[in-house]
């Protein structure tokens, strides 16, 4: 069996865990989003504020400038308050759009070219890395409060609980 093509497997990866955000905002209230979990640690909605200005930082002409725009007010991010739930998921939205047209348009030739993240140089392959593993630890945090919000009525994102051998069977294993 051929290996997977790299660019292939990230943009699988990507959609995978879009896919794990989009399903728990969308069982979310507006109160749930813009909860504020412990004191010193961030909502939901901040969560979402820091990942579209990270995404639309590092893709927005990600082959020919610094992925940290001098247009970007990181620390603002982390402000809460300021947007309803509509803005809130046009941004989600948004992100996600310029990090997937920004990866569709590349190519394996493409993997050992230099980008720049805070002028530190980077394989591409090494900037799409990097953002495999930060944008999956929020999305991590987004399902786990709302599982701990929503409770039982949160709905099954993988395999269920005690589900593991129907799961197994049904991928012909056992």
């Amino acid at each position: 069996m051929a290996a997977v093509p790299f660019l292939e497997a990230a943009r699988k990866e990507f959609a995978y865990y879009r896919n794990l955000g989009d399903r728990s905002l969308a069982v979310l209230t507006d109160e749930e989003l813009f909860r504020i979990p412990a004191p010193g640690s961030n909502s939901i909605a901040v969560l979402v504020k820091h990942m579209h200005g990270n995404m639309m930082s590092r893709w927005t002409d990600f082959l020919t400038s610094d992925g940290e725009k001098p247009w970007r007010q990181r620390d603002a991010e982390f402000e809460e308050g300021g947007l309803d739930r509509r803005t809130l998921l046009e941004r989600w939205n948004a992100g996600w759009e310029c990090l997937e047209n920004a990866v569709a348009a590349l190519t394996e030739a493409d993997l050992d070219r230099i980008v720049h993240i805070r002028n530190e140089p980077h394989t591409v392959a090494q900037a799409i890395t990097r953002q495999l593993a930060h944008l999956p630890y929020h999305v991590g945090q987004i399902v786990l409060l709302a599982k701990l919000y929503k409770g039982m009525d949160f709905p099954e994102l993988s395999v269920p609980r005690n589900g593991s051998d129907a799961f197994n069977r049904s991928k012909g294993m056992r």
